[in-house]
């Protein structure tokens, strides 16, 4: 499931549109937003113009992505669920904020490596476009313990030992025995 969150400060059109369409492009029916006080009405998304604070967790712990504007909440939250995240910052120029404090959060915590960032509509669909195509190569949803990979290593490491030991002679039909 994509949960996407806009906060509750204001409505983020922007950000919302382009997931909506994305969506519909991808037949991606696991999408929930939350969209605050919006006139924006998604055709393929479902939505809610705001959800309670358990709520919120709740779906973010669910989520295997999260997609939210620069808001400290949602980029804390989600990392401490370690979700993926993908942050579009909300641009005063586009009336969608005061000033720009959310471009200097992303970049700080791209910068870290924390988050992955989208500035434009054009960045959001490409970054969703390269996580669905992992996501749809993926086989492993965690990476494996470090114990289960030694052990593994022990084991491929201790079949080698035995295999070196054993004499291959050609029968007398010409096959190994």
């Amino acid at each position: 499931m994509i949960f996407a969150t806009v906060g509750t400060q204001g409505h983020f059109d922007r950000l919302i549109r382009t997931i909506d369409g994305w969506a519909g492009a991808n037949g991606r029916t696991d999408v929930f937003a939350q969209t605050g006080p919006s006139d924006y009405r998604s055709e393929y998304i479902r939505t809610e113009r705001f959800i309670d604070a358990t709520e919120f967790r709740e779906r973010v712990e669910a989520a295997s992505l999260v997609i939210s504007h620069a808001g400290m909440g949602s980029i804390i939250t989600a990392l401490e669920f370690g979700k993926r995240i993908i942050v579009m910052p909300r641009r005063a120029g586009l009336g969608e904020h005061r000033n720009d404090h959310q471009l200097a959060t992303a970049k700080r915590f791209a910068d870290q490596g924390s988050i992955t960032v989208a500035y434009t509509e054009e960045d959001l669909i490409e970054r969703l476009d390269r996580l669905q195509a992992l996501n749809e190569t993926e086989r492993l949803t965690s990476p494996a313990s470090p114990h289960l990979i030694s052990t593994i290593r022990g084991f491929i490491g201790s079949g080698r030992a035995v295999a070196d030991r054993i004499s291959y002679k050609p029968a007398e039909n010409g096959n190994a025995e």
